[in-house]
């Protein structure tokens, strides 16, 4: 077992004692102590200078330490501590580059590209072998390239600038190869570096495109069998048979049902096809007075409307796909607020100078876990109060749908018990000055 360093200091002093006092009795000898004393402690200093000079140029030079002498001392000793430091530090240096390369061809083996990217001067500092493929990057060709240049045409200077405020991009043509289409999402996971990754979605693209023809062919067939039986149920009389009166009844409404369901998926669909609007002015003080009449008229008395235009301005988009979102909001607002309740449609300024129309009710109320699945497809928080109130799932991915063409945003906050409140945010860029207002102001 080696000595510690405590034995090794205490041999190292008993040492010295030893030699100073051989060296003390020669000068008593030869009648000069002093002297002799004196050149026995500057040779025992001269050897531990040596010494020191030896583990200091090993260190110095980056050299694996010889394996400690087994001797005392104390210079034994810190050689013996010297070599097992160095020893534990390799040892955690090999295992780090095992760790990196572990990672690293982790990252070489996957099917997206990755890009680690400086975050000050968006430069490339890695990148695995996919990105070649879908983005024409090549390590090390292109180490310290420019992103916003090697990425062109993608207009990627601007996206990388908004850091952790990057919406991912989720459809773009590939650099590389314009046939491929590409997702882009930004990674700012240190605040030096930026993991820029991305994914081949061709093959998504035409899956979903396949299902949103496949909704729109089947729906659009289903009109003609509807509108058939639409035609045969018209011309049942129920007074002819009272018995059949009930079920006559459930039959329309159920067939009315469908034909809202097929021309919400039909209008959903259009929507999805869409990548730009027919621009024109929005007149919403129209607008609000339609909601305010559509609310009363699906209300049938239940309950009280307001409606307030605080905002004092039109928009800019589409006006029948915008109605389509507020009606269906305002609708949804009905439909889920008990008789009694309050139906609160207010136009106000937001934040940046842009606007916000909310819908606000008294209603049931969402829990928070369903919150962020409300804009799927056939979601429903409860499907037998959907069935009781007839709606059709789709309500709420048409309004988002309508937003995102609008460069607009869709918040929702509810509470159960208390109501909720769907809010449509626009920006600055969609808010146009009221020129001209020839029609009755809602205001309450």
């Amino acid at each position: 077992m080696p000595p510690t360093l405590q034995t090794s200091w205490q041999r190292t002093l008993a040492t010295l004692a030893a030699v100073l006092g051989c060296a003390m009795l020669a000068g008593l000898a030869v009648g000069q102590p002093w002297p002799a004393l004196a050149l026995a402690a500057l040779g025992m200093l001269a050897a531990h200078l040596l010494r020191l000079r030896r583990i200091m140029g090993q260190l110095d030079a980056r050299v694996r330490l010889p394996p400690p002498h087994s001797g005392g001392g104390v210079w034994a000793g810190v050689e013996r501590l010297l070599h097992r430091a160095r020893n534990e530090v390799r040892g955690r240096e090999r295992r780090l580059v095992e760790m990196m390369r572990a990672y690293r061809a982790v990252a070489a083996a996957l099917p997206d590209a990755v890009v680690v990217a400086d975050r000050n001067t968006q430069r490339v500092i890695w990148c695995n072998v996919a990105a070649e493929r879908l983005l024409g990057l090549s390590y090390p060709r292109d180490k310290g390239a420019s992103l916003g240049e090697r990425l062109q045409p993608l207009p990627v200077s601007h996206w990388l600038s908004s850091g952790r405020h990057a919406e991912p991009i989720n459809d773009a043509a590939s650099p590389a190869d314009p046939s491929i289409r590409i997702s882009l999402r930004l990674i700012p996971y240190s605040d030096a570096l930026w993991l820029l990754v991305a994914r081949d979605v061709g093959k998504l693209m035409r899956l979903e495109k396949m299902r949103r023809d496949f909704v729109a062919n089947v729906s659009h067939e289903l009109r003609t069998p509807l509108t058939v039986v639409h035609g045969y149920l018209d011309m049942l009389d129920p007074s002819d048979n009272p018995e059949w009166e009930p079920i006559v009844g459930e039959m329309r409404r159920q067939s009315q049902r469908m034909t809202q369901l097929v021309e919400d998926l039909l209008t959903l669909s259009r929507l999805e096809a869409q990548d730009t609007l027919v621009e024109e002015e929005v007149a919403m003080a129209p607008m609000l007075s339609t909601l305010r009449r559509e609310a009363e008229a699906i209300g049938q008395g239940r309950h009280t409307v307001a409606v307030e235009d605080a905002a004092g301005v039109d928009l800019r988009g589409s006006s029948r796909e915008l109605h389509s979102a507020f009606s269906n909001l305002v609708a949804n607002a009905v439909r889920y607020t008990p008789s009694g309740g309050h139906i609160r449609v207010r136009f106000a300024p937001d934040a940046g100078g842009g606007v916000a129309l909310s819908v606000e009710d008294t209603g049931y109320g969402i829990p928070e876990a369903h919150l962020a699945r409300l804009t799927e497809r056939f979601y429903r928080v409860s499907s037998s109060r959907t069935r009781e109130t007839g709606g059709t799932g789709l309500g709420l991915a048409i309004v988002k749908h309508v937003l995102q063409l609008h460069q607009a945003r869709l918040e929702i906050a509810s509470e159960v018990g208390r109501g909720s409140i769907f809010t449509c945010r626009f920006g600055a860029e969609r808010v146009m000055a009221r020129t001209e207002d020839i029609h009755e102001e809602p205001h309450d």
